[in-house]
């Protein structure tokens, strides 16, 4: 992994580079430098110029890097809009994005009656049970919808949905809605509603979401909750550049 990253640090400082210029500015044979070259190539984080010989960084390093930029972004336009939510409502408002089959939290902010809530940053949750997993789900493409839906759907709780036909049928009403609900799904006695939030293309990149104990986050409650959440995370898209 080290010398992999060398690799990429070497191709920044000098543009491009041969075999043999990165064995030796690794100390390698240059059998493993040609190593770590067809592994990077093949994630597309480096490219040859077959004419040349040399080797470049690839396309694949400008997806992690915007995607890296995204998040930081959404982490600082995030936290005034997040404050504001937590203290409105009074219980925990989170920013989380997709990262493959499941949403992480990269933001939190905790309301006067969260004192003791539960750490949500950094935690991988699931997409099917929790409120942003199921704003991800409802605004994917088909096609990765279902794939996602062909596989399992643990269970977590007594109310956790583990069947594709119903999930699909709780998807549904998302999009047109403008938030997700969950009802103890994930953990018994928590509930949670969220919102998406969209990049300057209108893609979205994360999820608002507000949770809480059921006996604040009551299922009469869920609506009201869905439309402010909502009217939050349309704020962050508009500090995001959506709408402009």
């Amino acid at each position: 992994m080290d010398r992999a990253v060398s690799v990429l640090e070497i191709l920044a400082r000098h543009g491009e580079a041969g075999v043999t210029e990165i064995a030796d500015a690794l100390e390698v044979h240059k059998s493993t430098a040609f190593r770590l070259l067809g592994v990077l190539e093949n994630r597309g984080l480096v490219a040859q110029a077959k004419e040349r010989g040399k080797y470049y960084l690839g396309a694949g390093v400008l997806r992690l890097a915007g995607a890296a930029a995204v998040r930081l972004d959404i982490s600082q336009e995030g936290v005034p809009v997040c404050r504001e939510l937590a203290d409105e409502l009074g219980e925990t408002v989170n920013i989380a994005v997709l990262d493959d089959d499941a949403a992480v939290n990269i933001m939190q902010a905790r309301g006067t009656a969260s004192v003791s809530a539960q750490n949500w940053l950094g935690r991988r949750t699931p997409l099917h049970a929790t409120a942003g997993g199921k704003v991800f789900l409802a605004h994917m493409p088909p096609t990765s919808r279902e794939d996602f839906l062909a596989g399992p759907l643990h269970r977590f709780t007594e109310r956790t949905i583990t069947e594709a036909s119903a999930l699909r049928g709780e998807l549904e009403p998302v999009v047109p809605e403008g938030y997700a609900a969950t009802l103890e799904e994930l953990e018994p006695g928590l509930a949670a509603v969220a919102a998406p939030v969209r990049s300057h293309e209108g893609e979205v990149i994360a999820a608002l979401s507000v949770s809480g104990p059921v006996y604040r986050l009551a299922p009469d409650r869920l609506p009201e909750l869905g439309r402010r959440t909502a009217a939050a995370a349309a704020e962050l898209s508009r500090r995001m550049g959506y709408g402009f």
